[in-house]
């Protein structure tokens, strides 16, 4: 990983899981269901709120609509979700 992270792409997968992709190429799938708790990532349980998912093209992160927000950092770093089942 070098330079500034970037998110240039997200796709909202089943079972509270995204895929990320990031300016240098690098692509993740991350399970983000471990983190939906609090006042503002716990509406995100929601899977029509879930669904959302968009990357703010100023902050080059993941954004939903209540304003939760994930850095490109944390997306880079964070353990990647194993293939779905069925």
């Amino acid at each position: 990983m070098q330079g500034i992270l970037v998110v240039t792409k997200v796709t909202v997968l089943p079972r509270y899981r995204l895929e990320v992709r990031f300016i240098d190429g690098h692509r993740r799938t991350i399970n983000i269901e471990h983190l939906l708790f609090g006042p503002v990532f716990e509406p995100l349980r929601d899977l029509r709120l879930f669904a959302k998912a968009f990357v703010d093209k100023e902050w080059g992160t993941v954004v939903w609509p209540n304003g939760a927000d994930l850095g490109p950092e944390f997306l880079y770093t964070a353990e990647e979700s194993p293939p779905a089942e069925g």
